[in-house]
């Protein structure tokens, strides 16, 4: 590209920048929130705030980095042994998907099977 073309790529871009600055001028949703901040900032002089004190005020939720950064765990999952009745098979799992429990379930029923556990 030429020094010539990138130059009035750049004047375009420019004219494009200004109208949308003046459209943002006119916006009165904008000059709502200017308002605003300019109303927050002086209160926040008049009471020797900052911008942490006020988020302290109206978010008042633990503010140690420990405890927010620390992910959620899940409670552990209860060993439980099933026994075979019929054949004095154990099986020990802690969920639900072992392939020996589905076949029990499957042969015997579900309620059976819950009532094999061995406590």
């Amino acid at each position: 590209m030429s020094r010539l073309a990138e130059f009035r790529a750049a004047e375009k871009a420019l004219q494009e920048q200004l109208a949308q600055l003046e459209a943002l001028k006119n916006d009165a949703g904008l000059k709502k929130e200017i308002e605003f901040e300019q109303k927050l900032q002086g209160l926040m002089k008049s009471y020797n705030k900052n911008v942490r004190d006020i988020i302290a005020i109206l978010d008042p939720g633990p503010t140690t980095s420990k405890t927010s950064s620390a992910p959620k765990q899940r409670k552990a999952r209860v060993l439980k042994v099933y026994q075979n009745p019929h054949t004095g098979e154990l099986i020990e799992t802690k969920g639900g998907n072992h392939r020996g429990l589905k076949a029990w379930k499957e042969q015997y029923g579900a309620a059976t099977v819950e009532t094999w556990v061995r406590t």
